[in-house]
């Protein structure tokens, strides 16, 4: 048989396995959208959340000092240890003791104990805060909805490229069906890439859908060029798609694939930027997490959507993606075991 009939015909048959499987259809299609309306409709308005203080109830004074204070909301508890258990369990962001000075125990690794200190300051010092003149940011593409979604596109293409393909491979081996392929005239080559190609034939539809979500319900610019921005999604989708095949390529069971894809996506998840910058961890690991291919992607897609960025202020993180796309499909098809 001709190498392209070869590879249509397995295409065909790997997209009618996936279509047979609901599931797959609703962590594909479904689950991104329920994952960023969440996410953007929290993160999208609305003001800052008050910080929770303690006060001891022998304190009447300085519980109604701060409870007459802007954001703060003042919980009151009879002993100073209802207060630190209180505190230790993450319940209240900060417990106030009375005294000459005022203390205020928090964990200074919280980032919302440092503000109810702040807020608590303020109150103490009769700081009127809408004194300050402050100017709040609306614009689109500077929201912290805009930084989430690229992420949340990036992370969706990882985790249907690795599961996906993954699982796929993972159940056929179990079930010995790759025994059964052995013995056929089959090339390996044609088999692996029929993961792939039956892997794109879903992804226009799954960006697209993605992304009118986003301009449409989250207000979410795309400022890219619409070329550029489909070829940055289907270099990441078959990337992903390779590295679930190199994942796979011998784990004989779905137990040892899901630990294999969870190695695989718990340093991206951390590390590459999806709810957070990246930039926050030590400098030194930096250009490790940059080298990973969900950062390259990430960081690409908020240049590409966010800033109008064209071909030649991505080319290192295409690069970067380019090796994650082509190194792992051609070790997978070295070690790839067919039982």
């Amino acid at each position: 048989m001709p190498r392209w009939n070869e590879l249509r015909e397995l295409t065909r048959q790997r997209v009618l396995t996936f279509l047979r499987q609901p599931e797959a259809v609703f962590w594909v299609f479904a689950f991104p959208m329920v994952l960023a309306a969440v996410l953007g409709f929290a993160f999208k308005g609305g003001g800052p959340a008050s910080s929770k203080v303690a006060v001891l109830a022998s304190a009447p004074a300085l519980a109604e000092r701060l409870a007459g204070a802007g954001g703060l909301e003042v919980e009151r508890f009879e002993t100073r240890a209802e207060a630190e258990l209180a505190l230790r369990g993450g319940h209240v962001d900060a417990l106030v003791l009375d005294g000459d000075p005022v203390q205020v125990r928090l964990d200074p690794v919280r980032q919302e104990a440092e503000v109810a200190r702040l807020r608590v300051l303020v109150a103490l010092q009769d700081v009127d805060p809408d004194a300050l003149p402050v100017d709040e940011v609306e614009e689109r593409g500077s929201r912290y909805v805009d930084f989430l979604f690229p992420g949340l596109l990036g992370m969706n293409l990882m985790g249907t490229g690795l599961w996906a393909i993954g699982f796929a491979v993972a159940d056929m081996r179990q079930r010995k069906l790759l025994k059964r392929l052995l013995v056929t005239p089959m090339r390996r080559s044609s088999f692996l890439a029929s993961f792939l190609l039956s892997r794109l034939v879903f992804l226009a539809l799954e960006i697209v859908i993605l992304s009118l979500f986003a301009v449409w319900v989250l207000d979410v610019p795309i400022r890219a060029n619409l070329v550029l921005y489909g070829c940055l999604c289907l270099v990441g989708a078959v990337g992903f798609a390779g590295l679930g095949l190199l994942a796979a390529s011998r784990v004989k069971t779905i137990e040892g694939v899901s630990g294999m894809l969870n190695l695989v996506m718990m340093p991206m998840w951390l590390g590459s930027g999806v709810f957070f910058s990246y930039e926050r961890f030590p400098e030194v690991v930096q250009p490790v997490l940059r080298l990973l291919p969900l950062t390259a992607l990430n960081d690409a897609l908020r240049a590409a959507m966010l800033d109008g960025a064209g071909l030649g202020a991505i080319l290192p993180e295409l690069a970067v993606l380019g090796v994650w796309t082509v190194v792992p499909f051609l070790v997978a098809l070295r070690i790839f075991r067919w039982a």
